[in-house]
């Protein structure tokens, strides 16, 4: 193995991500083409590096290494290059040039030993001398942590979510206890852990590796929408996965139950896993609603058909017999839920509950799962809707996985009635949530569409309390005559029975544009949204008003090549927009982006009112408004309102919006929808996805593709049902007050 060492001249090629570098190394005698993974990399920087000279049959001679050593520059020139490079946040080629003045080759004994000394600057204050001390000492600690994990394939990306989990002591923790980055780390899963156990020497059948393992398939199964997993498939789908016998699988079941990481129970004659936080959300929801169901709500003295009808004169409307059943229902059950697709009056019905419980003197919460959909609530009703979250009042927490509100059981809140609207999102810790926070006596009135796809999150919260019938439920079918001049309304309706919709009628909301292979639906998808749409519909902005949406993430058609696709039309690369490169893709000042974790302490404010708070929720839309790549920071807008500023070891907590998948756009509603329709899993191309992605349009739907393609998901009315106790649980309580032997 040889050694070089030298000064950085310039950066061929860099990923972020990996470190993988191609650059250019001024040495004493010679320039010489280096390639190899570097944390950081920094034009003026001085690096020490191994490794051996190659012929790359196309670039020639390289260097490539396998060890890299930072080396601070010693000379003044190669200290003010090193600064000015980016690689402190807050120190610029202006700051640099400062600081050098004032220190000369004392500057890196400054920054190091005597930070403070920096506020001799001008222009430096008391924090941005913190930043600067702070992001100096980080860079030279990750080098090193850097170095430990490079044996192990770890990209530079995850180095930096392990040093701000465990800090300085990073390395001796994984050492000790490689699995625990699974638990621990955003963005890390069992897989990677598992591969850098393995170059460590963990013995395959370590009780610690099986563990991990068992747990991440429960965790997996959590994320694909289940509250447990059968014992028999997950024992089977963990051996497969960790190659082991069952046997070993099963011991280490016994010891993550006696650990109080799982609960191992019998449902329906079949033993099940829960991870314990599921296990604990199923019981105390299904213990909730029948506590709520059990108590009698503040009554209303004048007769429920009076208040009916004087809240439809107040409303200058006269409601259908089955609204009028909705209503009276709600208000003389503690516990209610309605449910009905689009253009059946749920939100004439919402109306009429909250103009009624107004009158009566009741204090009344409406709430949405999504911030889109609150804002929706109040468009629509004209009374103030806020998301869950908000309304518990969510708390700063410093352990993520443990949800704080500030509005509990011991701390309810101080309502008579909450109506929660499109509750076919609301997953079971959110609906754990909800629950503690309200006291014995609330009137809770669910309004959803049973037909949509089911919440993001683990549970079927929605669907499990109509089938047990354990609650009072009404669904509103008949379509109302405004509506029904709607073709997006009449043809959600048609796909829900199993019709094929109808489309391209003059001066109608619903089109459908046949394109016979992927590569013109992208360029149609395209130009629509670009082109056709905004100048044909002039009301219609491009970036804000159109949606385009996607049953997938893969191939052609799916949000990954559509993102790329659409981004370089709607927000081509300029001189004036600064960009960040992440992950393989550009993130530009003026993209649309999307949310796609829950950050229950990320600070926000916003921007006409100058509140502030935190919490960003997944599935959250906005716009980047800047990108500071001398801070490296990076700021959105989301759409309502709030300014939430990234650092950019955050990045991978946001990804481009200008196509988003059906699943994540639930709960929101967009001006004009705009969905290509080609071959796809059956998995996926199914009848209740098709309506899910149709009723999220407002005012148009297009849709690209193949007709035959699109009869196919109407046709599909297959839904994969999920492993859900909550339902099961709820009709041995029903069938035990009835006096029925019903065994759980």
């Amino acid at each position: 193995m040889t050694e070089i060492s030298g000064t950085l001249s310039h950066i061929v090629f860099r990923s972020e991500e990996t470190g993988y570098t191609v650059a250019v190394l001024d040495t004493e005698g010679e320039r010489i083409s280096i390639v190899g993974k570097m944390l950081s990399c920094s034009v003026g920087a001085s690096y020490a590096l191994r490794g051996d000279f190659v012929v790359h049959p196309k670039y020639g001679e390289q260097f490539s290494f396998s060890e890299c050593e930072s080396r601070m520059p010693e000379d003044i020139e190669g200290i003010l290059n090193f600064l000015a490079s980016g690689a402190i946040k807050g120190v610029g080629a202006k700051t640099a040039a400062l600081i050098v003045e004032a220190f000369g080759g004392d500057t890196f004994s400054v920054l190091e030993n005597e930070p403070e000394r920096l506020l001799e600057v001008p222009g430096i204050g008391k924090k941005k001398m913190e930043d600067i001390a702070s992001s100096f000492g980080e860079q030279r600690v990750l080098a090193d942590i850097a170095v430990f994990f490079e044996q192990y394939d770890i990209g530079l990306t995850e180095v930096r979510r392990l040093y701000n989990v465990y800090g300085k002591d990073t390395v001796e923790r994984i050492k000790a206890e490689p699995y625990a980055m699974v638990d621990d780390v955003f963005g890390v899963g069992f897989i990677r852990a598992d591969q850098m156990a393995k170059k460590m020497g963990v013995d395959p059948e370590d009780p610690m590796r099986i563990k991990s393992a068992a747990v991440h398939v429960l965790k997996e199964t959590a994320a694909n929408g289940n509250t447990f997993a059968p014992k028999e498939d997950l024992c089977r789908m963990t051996a497969q996965m960790i190659d082991v016998a069952q046997e070993l699988i099963e011991d280490a079941l016994i010891e993550l139950m006696f650990e109080g990481r799982i609960r191992i129970e019998k449902l329906e004659g079949r033993d099940v896993v829960y991870l314990m936080a599921y296990f604990r959300a199923e019981t105390e929801v299904a213990g909730d609603i029948v506590r709520l169901c059990g108590c009698t709500p503040k009554m209303i003295d004048t007769d429920t058909d009076v208040l009916i009808e004087q809240s439809g004169i107040r409303a200058g409307i006269g409601f259908s017999e089955k609204q009028k059943k909705a209503i009276s229902t709600s208000l003389s059950s503690p516990v209610s839920v309605i449910t009905g697709g689009p253009g059946t009056g749920k939100t004439t019905v919402i109306n009429g509950i909250m103009d009624i419980l107004r009158e009566a003197g009741l204090k009344t919460a409406i709430a949405a799962p999504t911030g889109r959909a609150a804002k929706r609530i109040t468009e629509t009703t004209g009374y103030p809707a806020s998301t869950i979250h908000r309304l518990l009042e969510y708390t700063y927490a410093e352990d993520d996985e443990n949800l704080r509100f500030g509005r509990n059981r011991e701390n309810p809140l101080d309502v008579d009635a909450v109506i929660i609207d499109e509750m076919s999102m609301v997953d079971l810790l959110l609906m754990q949530a909800l629950l503690r926070a309200l006291p014995d006596g609330t009137r809770l009135l669910m309004v959803g569409d049973a037909d949509q796809l089911p919440p993001v999150g683990a549970g079927n919260v929605l669907g499990d309390l109509i089938d047990s019938e354990y609650v009072e439920s009404i669904e509103l079918k008949e379509i109302f005559r405004q509506a029904e001049e709607s073709l997006i309304v009449v043809n959600a309706h048609r796909i829900n029975h199993g019709e094929y919709p109808v489309a391209n009628e003059k001066d109608k909301d619903f089109f459908f544009v046949s394109r016979d292979n992927e590569e013109s639906m992208v360029r149609t998808v395209v130009d629509l949204v670009a082109n056709r749409l905004p100048s044909h519909y002039t009301q219609f902005d491009s970036l804000r008003d159109i949606q385009v949406m996607t049953p997938t993430r893969k191939g052609n058609i799916g949000t990954r090549n559509l993102n790329v696709e659409l981004q370089a039309v709607l927000n081509p690369p300029a001189p004036t927009k600064a960009e960040k490169k992440f992950a393989g893709r550009s993130l530009r000042e003026g993209d649309k982006v999307m949310q796609i974790k829950n950050n229950y302490n990320i600070e926000w404010k916003l921007i006409d009112t100058f509140e502030e708070g935190q919490g960003v929720f997944n599935g959250d839309m906005g716009i980047i408004d800047r990108i500071d790549s001398e801070y490296g920071k990076l700021t959105v807008i989301f759409d309502d309102n709030k300014y939430v500023t990234y650092d950019f070891t955050e990045l991978d907590q946001l990804e481009p919006a200008f196509a988003v998948t059906v699943h994540k756009s639930q709960g929101s509603e967009f001006p004009v929808v705009v969905m290509p329709v080609s071959w796809l899993p059956p998995m996926l191309a199914t009848r209740n996805l098709l309506y899910t992605a149709v009723t999220r349009g407002k005012e148009l739907v297009v849709l690209v593709g193949s007709e035959k393609r699109m009869d196919a998901m109407v046709d599909n009315n297959s839904i994969r049902e999920r492993w859900s106790g909550l339902g099961v649980r709820l009709k041995a309580l029903l069938d035990q007050a009835a006096g029925n032997n019903y065994q759980v």
